[in-house]
């Protein structure tokens, strides 16, 4: 009679889950953005919140949370019911660099799942015009003739932006000094002001920039060029492999979202991404949209970036606050 009496709990249980996730989402689907307002990650989150409210029957609510790396908003995340009905939408550092930048309370890599990757891009090494340097070649020779005294801006240090400037050091034989920001607006307005004279930043904020001339890209991480800036080389046509670096954003779920609720959230994003026009739109912002990863392909490549941004960050003491 009792083992009549569990599986018929058990029945229920599993017949209580699959309901839910059929009828999943119920409410208003919260998005939650590890950014501020108007950001790369609010205006990818706002370009896809549209279609997916038509897809899901329900308003997707965009909600802007910055501060601390993006781990405000995961806080958030995972302090929320783990029913799909609050997403996040992040850029990969979330998890494979903050970590090294910060003492967190939980570990991204456990504790966040990317359900699919929404748009990607590189960074860009831009310059104020005064650099006397018209390509990478001519910078670097630069650099070897000034020794300690040429620096660097970063987003934010232990960041991407911080970590490519030290593989440069490392494989170029120069010592371009690292200078740290608390986000990439009053970095890119200090190379603009001539005060710090590089910046590795993302394609997305330094595009008009370039455009309007006032500052000039050097090279891109990514493995091809970029079709935002076709003339503009990639470090590994350059000869740098080390370089190539994409960051990408996600959209992420805590991993015990049941899984009939993850499938149908990654269905939608996955033809929503599949628009022509949504495409267009990303590219004018400066990214191109997701590759169709699957999520454990997003998780092995997390894991990977993880373990090459503290190999860096260790070989220089970095040590999370």
């Amino acid at each position: 009679m009792k083992l009549i009496q569990l599986a018929a709990s058990a029945l229920f249980a599993l017949t209580c889950t699959v309901l839910h996730a059929q009828a999943w989402p119920t409410k208003p689907v919260r998005l939650i953005v590890a950014g501020p307002p108007g950001g790369s990650a609010d205006i990818v989150a706002r370009l896809v919140a549209e279609p997916l409210s038509k897809a899901w029957g329900q308003p997707v609510l965009v909600e802007p949370k910055p501060g601390a790396g993006g781990s405000i908003a995961v806080g958030d995340l995972l302090a929320s019911p783990h029913d799909g009905q609050t997403l996040l939408v992040a850029v990969n550092s979330v998890a494979s660099e903050v970590p090294h930048i910060m003492k967190l309370r939980w570990d991204p890599l456990k504790e966040l799942k990317p359900q699919a990757e929404l748009a990607r891009g590189g960074l860009v090494l831009i310059a104020n015009p005064s650099v006397p340097a018209k390509d990478l070649k001519e910078l670097i020779a630069y650099a070897k003739t000034k020794p300690n005294t040429i620096a660097y801006a970063s987003y934010s240090p232990g960041t991407m932006s911080h970590v490519l400037g030290l593989i440069l050091n490392q494989a170029a034989g120069i010592d371009l000094v690292h200078v740290g920001y608390k986000g990439s607006t009053a970095a890119l307005q200090d190379v603009m002001g001539g005060h710090v004279p590089l910046m590795f930043d993302g394609i997305a904020t330094s595009l008009p920039m370039i455009k309007a001339g006032k500052v000039k890209a050097i090279a891109v991480s990514t493995p091809k060029r970029m079709p935002q800036l076709p003339d503009v080389p990639t470090f590994h046509e350059l000869g740098y492999p080390q370089m190539d670096a994409i960051g990408w954003m996600g959209l992420w779920t805590p991993p015990d979202v049941p899984a009939a609720t993850q499938a149908k959230i990654r269905d939608a994003v996955m033809k929503v991404l599949a628009d022509p026009a949504l495409r267009t739109r990303l590219l004018e912002t400066g990214f191109d949209n997701g590759a169709g990863a699957t999520p454990e392909e997003l998780q092995k490549g997390l894991q990977a970036d993880s373990e090459r941004v503290g190999r860096v960050l260790k070989s220089i003491g970095f040590e999370p606050e």
